[in-house]
């Protein structure tokens, strides 16, 4: 039996308003389980989106410049039988609006707001005050500009409704004339908690907007729009989406961490006789092993060492959160920019089972076929420019990670050993961190340690 199926955007992680890219398909074409549909392109990576099961293409609801979201229609199929994948199965059930999570939020801890005398007017179509309420404050003008008019929330009321938040956290904002598109959630997949609502209202009492950088009419001024023409020929190139988009994330991240860069040098010698004693078994494998594997072994003993290394702050900058798992993302430069995909669990992994994956995952950066998943859930990340060259550089640290670590190429040098000069291989290593997190004697302990590995694998047991 014939039956028509509606194919939806799935779950794709922490991205909202993903712009697409490319559609893969058309009415009347035929497609199997998995084959890609379209090409979306979120802040970090380009991404496909498979088929849930095979069929016919009926209609195409979505077309190149749209942007999606989670649930938003892509196509319609006719597909035979009542059989679904479990590709599918998995999509409907994370489609499921706040499926197992609680609809309601405790309240015990209210925002105390100074009301005036006066009784506020309430519209009745968007439940938003007319009228924002005095504060006996001095930032009464801060609250003011946070609290919209109604004419304003009925333009936005689409971003309003599309917040992933429960009712009874939708009536709170609006009793504060909060606008939930501009609360970032940190509840269970991205979802807005009452303390998200609070947290943003106090961030605008103190004068910073949502993020943490410094609010309207205090920031940083602009940069003045020059006519270069005027003094030669001059070209205009369009930024790749990719640079665009990662653009404002570093932004974010370099007016909002305060970084401090510890640089230090490995004695690699050793290692690399020992990369190289393992070439053979390598090529048997047809893997290449270069150093970033063993970089990726050491970087995971250190950070257990040290697990702060491992953590990211909570949003109220009061606590960390400290991981358990260990997944190091890995800076790959493509045609479009730089994207950093993520090795998981390389503790439990071997040299040359890393030294696949990270052929495979490099590949497919360069190939814009990155999923979501490839691309989250990192904690520590490597930038390396050995194959290119320099001496040092400062990597930004890749928020809400709070350390990331540069390298560049190494070299033979001579180092005294008390007696003479012996030419060593010496690797120049860049550590960049959060200083909120970690202070710089941390960064040094954890640098010595770093160094110490590289230099005799064996101190991985230790």
């Amino acid at each position: 039996m014939i039956k028509t199926k509606d194919v939806l955007i799935p779950d794709i992680g922490e991205f909202d308003q993903v712009e697409v890219i490319e559609v893969l398909v058309k009415s009347g074409d035929t497609v199997s389980v998995e084959d890609p549909l379209l090409t979306m392109e979120s802040d970090k990576a380009s991404m496909d989106v498979p088929s849930p099961f095979g069929g016919i293409v009926k209609t195409v609801k979505i077309k190149a410049g749209d942007k999606v979201s989670q649930n938003d229609l892509i196509l319609t199929l006719s597909v035979e039988g009542d059989e679904t994948s479990s590709l599918e199965k998995t999509s409907n059930e994370s489609s499921i609006p706040g499926a197992s999570v609680d609809a309601t939020s405790s309240q015990k801890d209210s925002i105390e707001i100074t009301s005036s005398p006066e009784t506020s007017e309430v519209n009745a179509d968007s439940g938003i005050r007319s009228k924002p309420e005095k504060l006996g404050t001095d930032n009464a003008h801060s609250y003011t500009a946070l609290r919209p008019s109604p004419t304003q929330m009925l333009a936005d009321q689409k971003k309003f409704l599309r917040a992933h938040a429960s009712p009874s956290i939708r009536k709170f904002a609006r009793e504060l004339g909060v606008d939930l598109s501009q609360v970032q959630g940190t509840g269970r997949k991205g979802r807005i908690t009452q303390q998200d609502v609070q947290v943003f209202v106090k961030q605008v009492l103190a004068g910073v907007s949502p993020g943490g950088t410094t609010a309207a009419g205090a920031g940083i001024p602009e940069m003045p729009e020059i006519d270069f023409s005027k003094f030669g020929s001059v070209e205009i190139q369009p930024l790749s989406r990719i640079k665009k988009k990662t653009g404002v994330n570093l932004h974010r991240a370099w007016l909002n961490v305060p970084i401090v860069t510890h640089h230090d040098e490995a004695d690699v010698t050793e290692l690399e006789n020992f990369r190289k004693s393992l070439s053979d078994e390598a090529k048997k494998q047809d893997v290449k092993l270069t150093l970033l594997s063993f970089l990726l072994k050491a970087c995971a003993a250190a950070i257990r060492k040290h697990p702060t290394f491992n953590s990211s702050l909570t949003a109220d900058k009061e606590n960390l959160v400290i991981k358990h798992y260990l997944n190091i993302g890995v800076a790959v430069d493509t045609p479009d920019g730089l994207v950093v995909p993520v090795i998981r669990d390389v503790e439990q992994k071997g040299l040359l089972e890393l030294a696949k994956e990270l052929a495979e995952v490099s590949t497919r950066a360069r190939t814009n076929k990155l999923k979501s998943s490839d691309i989250e859930g990192g904690c520590f990340s490597i930038s390396s420019l050995g194959g290119i060259g320099g001496t040092a550089f400062t990597p930004l640290v890749n928020a809400p990670e709070v350390a990331v670590l540069g390298v560049t190429r190494s070299r033979m040098v001579p180092v005294w050993d008390g007696k003479d000069f012996n030419p060593r291989l010496m690797l120049p290593l860049d550590l960049t961190y959060d200083h909120r997190v970690i202070d710089g004697a941390q960064a040094a302990r954890f640098m010595v340690d770093l160094c110490a590995i590289l230099g005799d694998m064996r101190r991985m047991s230790i």
